[in-house]
C-alpha cells in the first residue's frame, strides 16, 4: 500500500504546487490515485491556510475529495495537536464532525492522544497511530489498551539526514516491535523520505509519499505534483523490493 500525503502542515510559502483549498486538494489527490496511490491522507485547511479540525472545514475537504476519488480508496485526516492544542477540545471536535473520514492519524506522543483515539474509535473512524522517532510514542503505544484496536501504525522517521535516516528507521521499527499485531506503514520526511521509502520496500512494508513529506523527487528536482511523487515512490519501492536494495 502506498498512501499519498497530499499537503501536511505546509502553506503557501512552500509553493503553488502544495494544495490548500478543498478543490485543489481534491484535484491533486485524484491525480495521485490515478498514478497509483491506494490510500489518502490530507490536512483540511481554513481559507487562510491553517490546519483545522472544524467540522465545517473537514466536511468541505472530505466532500470535495470523495467527489473526485473512487469510493474504495480510503480518505484520512490529521488530528495533530498543532491544529488544536487542548486535548479535550481536540476530542470534542471529533465528536462534532458531521462528515467522517475513513481514518485519522493520532500522534501517540502528544498529550491526550488516547483521549482523541478513543473519540475516533467511538465514532467508527479508523485510527492511524503515529509513532515518531525520537519520542516516547512507541513506549506509550506499547502500554496503551487502545493499541490492539488501531487501524495501523504510522512509523514516522523524523531524522531528515539522508545518511542516517535509514538506521533511525531500523531503530524505530525495533522500538515499535510487534505493534500489537497491527500493520505498519513506514515513512520519512524531507531528505530522509527516499532512503526510508526504499527501506520500506526492502522490508515489504506499506509506505507513503507526497508533498507533506517532501517537495523533491529522488534526484533532488522539485516535484510538480503529488502524482509525480507517487509515480516515483512506487518505482523506488518496487525496485528496492525486487533487488533487496535499501
Amino acid at each position: 500500500m502506498v498512501q499519498v500525503c497530499a499537503n501536511g502542515s505546509r502553506a503557501g510559502v512552500d509553493g503553488a504546487v502544495v494544495p490548500l483549498s478543498p478543490e485543489s486538494i481534491a484535484e491533486s489527490v485524484a491525480a495521485a490515485v490515478t498514478a497509483g496511490a491506494t490510500d489518502v491522507h490530507v490536512h483540511p485547511k481554513t481559507p487562510c491556510g491553517r490546519d483545522s479540525l472544524s467540522p465545517r472545514v473537514l466536511a468541505a475537504t472530505l466532500d470535495a475529495v470523495r467527489a473526485r476519488v473512487p469510493v474504495p480508496v480510503p480518505v484520512g485526516v490529521t488530528t495533530g495537536a498543532w491544529a488544536e492544542p487542548d486535548p479535550a477540545v481536540r476530542a470534542a471536535r471529533v465528536r462534532t464532525w458531521t462528515v467522517l473520514p475513513d481514518h485519522a492519524s493520532v500522534n501517540w506522543h502528544e498529550p491526550g492522544a488516547e483521549q482523541v483515539a478513543a473519540a475516533l474509535i467511538e465514532r467508527g473512524v479508523g485510527v492511524e497511530a503515529g509513532l515518531w522517532s525520537g519520542t516516547d510514542g512507541p513506549a506509550l503505544f506499547e502500554r496503551s489498551p487502545l493499541a490492539p484496536r488501531v487501524l495501523r501504525v504510522l512509523a514516522e522517521v523524523t531524522d531528515t539526514d539522508p545518511a542516517t535516516a535509514r538506521e533511525t528507521a531500523r531503530e524505530l521499527l525495533s522500538a515499535v516491535g510487534a505493534a500489537h499485531g497491527r500493520p505498519v506503514l513506514l515513512h520519512g520526511e524531507e531528505a530522509g523520505t527516499w532512503p526510508v521509502l526504499r527501506l520500506a520496500g526492502r522490508l515489504g512494508l506499506a509506505t507513503r509519499v507526497g508533498l507533506e513529506d517532501t517537495l523533491c523527487l529522488p534526484d533532488g528536482r522539485r516535484a510538480a505534483s503529488n502524482a509525480e511523487l507517487v509515480t516515483a515512490g512506487l518505482a523506488e519501492w518496487a525496485s528496492a523490493r525486487r533487488s533487496g536494495r535499501a
